[in-house]
C-alpha cells in the first residue's frame, strides 16, 4: 500500500501547469483532491514518475452564478458544494449527489472536477451533468475549449480531455421555473459505490407538460450514460403514472450493467427501472413547488 516513488511538482498558475504537463507527457498524472489518484498509486494500479497537483492554483475554487449559468470551479470541495445554499435552492439534484459521494472524510478532499475528469462510470456526478446538460471548460497548449458533459464520457476511465489539458470549470444551466431534479442512488453500505443510481432534471409547461428532460445512469455500463430514449419519451406529455412507467422501462432498456458482487444484469436494469421512477416523482414534486 505505499506508492512508487515520483517526482512531485506544486506549479502556482495554471500556465505553468499546462506548461509542466506539456513536458512532462504520459508520464505525469494530475491531482486535484486526490481520493481518486492516491489508492490507484497506493495499490501500483499507475505509478505515475511525476505529480502535478493543482491546489496552490487560484481562481478555480469558487461557486458562483453568471448570467444564468452556475459555474462552478475545478477544485471546489464536495463538502463546500454540499453547503452550498445557491446549489440546494436552485439544483436540489446537484445537491441530492454531494450528500451520498462515499462518506464526510472523503467529501472534505475530493473535488468536483476531479470527480469528473477521472472518467469513473461509478462516479456520482456524472450522471448529474448529464441530467442538467452541463458544460466543461478544459485548457491546454492550443488554449481553451468547452466540452458538453454529453461528449465529455469517452470509455471506462478516459474522457475527451486532451494531452496537457486541465479541466477548469464546469457550467450549468441554472434552470427556469417550474424546473425540478432528483438523484437517487442504492448502495451496499455508506461510502460505497452506487450498485445502481439516477439523477433526473425536468421542467414543465404552463400545462403540466414537460418542455424539457435530462436522465444520467451511474455505473449500469462502461461510462455514465445519458438515457436519450427515456427523456425523449416524456417531453411534450404530462408526466402521469403512464409517461413515467414508459420512461423508466426505457431507461432501464438503455442501461447496459454488468454483473458483479452487487447484483445480477436483471436485478441491476430492473433497480434503474425503480429509480428512474421514483426520481422522476421526486423531480415531479420539486418542480410543483
Amino acid at each position: 500500500m505505499i506508492p512508487a516513488a515520483f517526482e512531485y511538482h506544486r506549479p502556482s498558475t495554471l500556465q505553468d501547469a499546462v506548461a509542466l504537463l506539456g513536458r512532462l507527457g504520459d508520464e505525469a498524472k494530475v491531482l486535484a483532491g486526490g481520493q481518486s489518484l492516491i489508492p490507484l498509486m497506493k495499490l501500483r494500479l499507475v505509478s505515475p514518475r511525476h505529480v502535478v497537483d493543482l491546489n496552490r492554483i487560484s481562481g478555480l475554487g469558487a461557486i458562483v452564478e453568471q448570467g444564468g449559468t452556475l459555474v462552478i470551479g475545478a477544485l471546489v470541495r464536495e463538502s463546500e458544494l454540499e453547503a452550498s445554499e445557491l446549489v440546494r435552492h436552485r439544483l436540489p439534484i446537484l445537491a441530492d449527489a454531494c450528500r451520498v459521494i462515499a462518506d464526510p472524510l472523503v467529501r472534505n478532499l475530493a473535488t468536483v472536477g476531479g470527480n469528473l475528469a477521472h472518467g469513473d462510470p461509478a462516479n456520482d456526478h456524472p450522471a448529474v451533468m448529464l441530467a442538467l446538460g452541463a458544460e466543461v471548460v478544459a485548457i491546454g497548449p492550443q488554449g481553451s475549449r468547452r466540452i458538453p458533459v454529453a461528449e465529455f464520457f469517452t470509455g471506462p476511465l478516459e474522457t475527451a480531455l486532451r494531452a496537457g489539458e486541465i479541466l477548469t470549470e464546469i457550467h450549468i444551466p441554472l434552470p427556469p421555473p417550474r424546473s425540478g431534479g432528483a438523484y437517487l442512488k442504492l448502495e451496499r453500505k455508506v461510502g460505497d459505490f452506487a450498485t445502481a443510481a439516477v439523477g433526473v432534471q425536468i421542467t414543465l409547461a404552463g400545462g403540466d407538460a414537460c418542455t424539457q428532460a435530462g436522465i444520467g445512469l451511474t455505473n449500469v455500463g462502461p461510462t455514465p450514460i445519458k438515457a436519450r430514449r427515456a427523456e425523449a419519451l416524456l417531453k411534450g406529455r404530462r408526466l402521469d403514472d403512464a409517461a413515467i412507467r414508459e420512461a423508466a422501462e426505457a431507461a432501464a432498456g438503455e442501461s447496459d450493467p454488468a454483473e458483479d458482487l452487487r447484483g445480477s444484469v436483471a436485478y441491476k436494469r430492473d433497480l434503474v427501472r425503480v429509480l428512474t421512477a421514483r426520481a422522476l416523482r421526486r423531480a415531479l414534486e420539486r418542480a410543483a413547488h
